[in-house]
């Protein structure tokens, strides 16, 4: 399977590109050398029928993102559904699908089965629920199974929570801010490297 960077890097101008090109009025060329460089992403999954794909970055306009889902507060999925009709009617580039209870594939299946626009998750958010597993009891591979799902269900982009180690954290639980993590996915994550003690 290839990636649009991919297929640049070969000088192939695929029918996503070609889309972009048209929307943001850019030239083959232009488009082919960005993308092959990474300056250009065209968010695009092959299982997301319904999209229409839009670039990001490198000379182009800027794209607008809209953030719902299913929570403890909200498991309403036809309330999420309107949001999304919303964000169809005004045109929004990018939906984040930030569901983080229960079972959220049946959500994220319907969302990527009706959205044109690209669609954005933070598997870290569904481990416990997709996994049906304690968190202290998910290994690595776990949190690498939970990611391959969300991209075969045609997801065209994540928020993977990388940028902490085990360095990292244990210096933070020896700091003395006087705020926790702010980020729901690093606190997960830096829950369960405690309980792991990673």
């Amino acid at each position: 399977m290839k990636t649009q960077m991919n297929y640049a890097k070969q000088g192939v101008f695929t029918k996503e590109m070609q889309i972009v090109a048209q929307k943001e009025n850019l030239s083959k060329d232009f488009l082919l050398e960005n993308i092959a460089c990474g300056k250009i992403i065209i968010p695009a999954n092959i299982n997301h029928k319904s999209l229409d794909p839009n670039g990001i970055g490198f000379g182009l306009r800027t794209k607008v993102n809209v953030n719902l889902g299913v929570s403890n507060d909200c498991v309403d999925y036809s309330e999420e559904m309107k949001k999304v009709e919303l964000a169809h009617k005004f045109d929004i580039e990018a939906i984040m699908d930030l569901s983080n209870y229960g079972k959220t594939s049946r959500f994220r299946d319907e969302l990527v089965n009706v959205s044109k626009a690209m669609i954005g998750t933070v598997p870290v958010y569904d481990a416990v629920g997709f996994l049906e597993k304690d968190l202290k009891q998910i290994g690595a591979k776990d949190f690498l199974d939970v990611v391959y799902h969300h991209a075969k269900s045609g997801v065209d982009f994540m928020t993977i929570h990388a940028g902490i180690n085990s360095r990292a954290a244990h210096i933070f639980k020896q700091s003395k801010r006087l705020t926790n993590i702010v980020s729901r996915g690093g606190s997960v994550l830096y829950a369960w490297m405690m309980m792991k003690d990673a």
